[in-house]
């Protein structure tokens, strides 16, 4: 495994390498493989996430999302990551550092996505993994947080797998799909213990 992240921060300057998938940020060129692997995806996604908008896949759209990601890198707020095979650079999904908090708390929450096709098969757990040294020694983060509604079981399996702990529920946590609901929290600490990359 490899992390690199350049002293300026730029969004296209940081890539993480495992075994079986390759995390990097995403660019333009990315477009058609993302709308058609989120669109296929569709009915898998939409349950666990924000109400999609009507221009969810435009072009358009992905563009203001590179623009986000990459205001964020550059305050050091956020760092978003496509997931690729590592053997033929095909999109499988997606992970995000987001709401990234210095100070005394020195925390970020991570959220996830995989395509349809990709899903069970480990790689999710292994992306996660390749996130913690990026995040507890590269941003010198002191704790990772997440989320997810509490009949997504698969999620949660892919969170205990990857070093996160169940630590409560959080009464309408978060809107999903137009709905307040509530969320079953895991958190991973810096110093919790160290798991290989590979699922």
């Amino acid at each position: 495994m490899t992390f690199l992240l350049s002293a300026s921060r730029n969004a296209n300057d940081f890539e993480l390498k495992g075994r079986n998938v390759c995390l990097r940020a995403p660019v333009m060129g990315d477009y058609p493989a993302w709308a058609d692997l989120r669109a296929a995806s569709r009915d898998q996604l939409e349950p666990y996430e924000p109400a999609w908008t009507r221009d969810e896949l435009s072009r358009t759209t992905f563009r203001h999302r590179l623009k986000h990601y990459g205001r964020e890198v550059a305050q050091d707020l956020g760092f978003a990551f496509f997931i690729f095979d590592a053997a033929g650079g095909r999109l499988m999904g997606a992970v995000t550092l987001s709401n990234v908090r210095r100070g005394v708390a020195q925390a970020a929450s991570v959220g996830y996505w995989m395509g349809t096709q990709d899903c069970g098969h480990g790689y999710m757990t292994e992306a996660l993994r390749l996130l913690g040294p990026f995040a507890f020694r590269t941003l010198r983060l002191h704790r990772l947080e997440a989320g997810c509604v509490p009949d997504n079981v698969a999620s949660m399996r892919v969170l205990e797998k990857s070093g996160f702990v169940r630590e409560g529920i959080a009464r309408k946590y978060l809107c999903i799909k137009g709905i307040w609901q509530d969320h079953v929290l895991f958190a991973r600490l810096a110093d919790d213990p160290v798991l290989e990359a590979h699922g």
